[in-house]
């Protein structure tokens, strides 16, 4: 059967897929991370390691991306890996109140939970992605990442504010009630996004015609320069991009004395920020063709490092009518870092040796997993530090901040080198007929 190229329609399901992984992840990470943090008086090393363990959980990303390649039904991989979050995800809130409780029965819930999480993701994402590189055309590709991401970001951004709306006045059972929700939404959602799409594309994967082991098809990858060189930067620039997710909130919360309803609200705007970041660089690098992406990339890394500065230098001086600003704008150049990024991560993905897109993503997909729980327990491990050799949290926190400052820095070097310096090969084609 030929394969049938991805309508805009199509492209939009599968980005409703990314928005419901957002949605249930953005709990995890920063509502319930807040929570074991500031609630509970926990260490934020202990939600830092929880994090790092699911990201850790996804270096299993290319063996999902294999399977797809060589497996086919990459829709039964999305659904069933989006199962998994669901249950991991409700584990961990049921996990909240049992570390009040009983720690130790507590922090064994929360060690399942969160190696569901990271499974769930690493199948659904990885499959999903898989998909969109090899039933998506050529010349749609930059914006399909654009729109998916988006979508992502959207959903992120939309459950962070509506959660932080509800949450107040703050009980475990509303929190509880809230999760299922989500996460019941999300999981329905996708069974109706994703159902008949791979099949009407035409583009279920058949066994390879030169079958060989998992290993030997990652090391084949590897030896490609171009993918070897972004994996690197990948690794690098998520470091930096992940290091203040897991104390952001805890940061507010200590520093400006917000209640967690506040906190969640304030990464509901910082998501609305990547999201605008998003969509500037989706229409004037991709559908106006202004700037190559490495420009798009390092631009957004040098005003990342900029803004955390400026974040520092406002909690010195206790300016807490220029926080929300402030995370918001840091927002906005994550977004242009990332989205550029994603940018030509779909166009390598159908770059070298054909049948292996889901390889190629699940690689890059693993680098990011890695350095976001790397970069995620690094600076929580880091505040913890911090707070308590210089007892002062504005201090220990603004220290945490010019440490990630200084690797997008690095980051947007290492861009230079590493991307290529051309325009995007394909419009947006948005138009009709297209």
């Amino acid at each position: 059967m030929p394969i049938q190229p991805l309508s805009w329609v199509s492209i939009f399901r599968l980005g409703t897929v990314q928005l419901c992984l957002g949605a249930i992840v953005v709990l995890m990470t920063s509502t319930l991370n807040r929570l074991m943090v500031v609630e509970l008086m926990l260490p934020a090393v202990l939600p830092g390691a929880l994090v790092a363990f699911h990201y850790g959980i996804q270096i299993t990303r290319p063996n999902w991306g294999y399977r797809s390649d060589t497996c086919g039904n990459r829709t039964r991989w999305i659904i069933g890996g989006m199962g998994m979050l669901a249950v991991g995800a409700l584990m961990a809130a049921f996990a909240i109140p049992l570390l009040e409780a009983s720690f130790w029965t507590g922090l064994g819930v929360s060690v399942v939970a969160y190696g569901l999480i990271g499974m769930g993701v690493g199948a659904s994402g990885t499959s999903l992605l898989a998909l969109m590189a090899t039933a998506t055309a050529e010349r749609r590709r930059p914006a399909a990442a654009s729109i998916t991401w988006l979508m992502m970001i959207f959903g992120i951004a939309v459950t962070a504010i509506t959660v932080g709306q509800v949450l107040d006045p703050y009980s475990h059972e509303r929190m509880l009630a809230i999760v299922a929700v989500v996460t019941g939404g999300a999981f329905l959602v996708t069974c109706l996004a994703i159902w008949g799409i791979e099949r009407r594309a035409g583009v279920q994967a058949a066994p390879l015609a030169e079958p060989m082991r998992f290993l030997d098809g990652l090391r084949e990858i590897w030896a490609e320069r171009a993918a070897r060189n972004f994996t690197l930067f990948v690794f690098l620039s998520m470091t930096a991009y992940f290091m203040q997710e897991l104390i952001m909130e805890p940061f507010a919360g200590l520093v400006f004395q917000m209640t967690p309803g506040q906190t969640t609200s304030m990464s509901g705007a910082q998501n609305g920020g990547v999201f605008l970041g998003m969509v500037l660089v989706g229409v004037a690098a991709t559908g106006l063709r202004l700037g190559a992406l490495r420009s798009w990339v390092v631009a957004g890394c040098l005003g990342s490092a900029a803004t955390l500065a400026g974040i520092t230098l406002i909690a010195s001086a206790g300016l807490k009518p220029l926080l929300v600003p402030a995370v918001i704008t840091l927002g906005f150049f994550n977004g242009m870092f990332a989205v550029a990024a994603i940018g030509a991560m779909m166009q390598l993905a159908g770059q070298g040796r054909a049948r292996r897109e889901g390889t190629r993503m699940g690689l890059w997909g693993a680098a990011q997993a890695i350095a976001a729980g790397f970069g995620g327990l690094f600076g929580a491990a880091l505040a913890d530090i911090m707070r308590k050799a210089l007892g002062n949290d504005a201090t220990a926190f603004g220290t945490v901040f010019s440490v990630e400052a200084a690797l997008f820095l690095v980051s947007a070097l290492v861009a230079l080198r590493v991307m290529e310096g051309r325009q995007p090969s394909a419009r947006m084609g948005l138009v009709a007929g297209e």
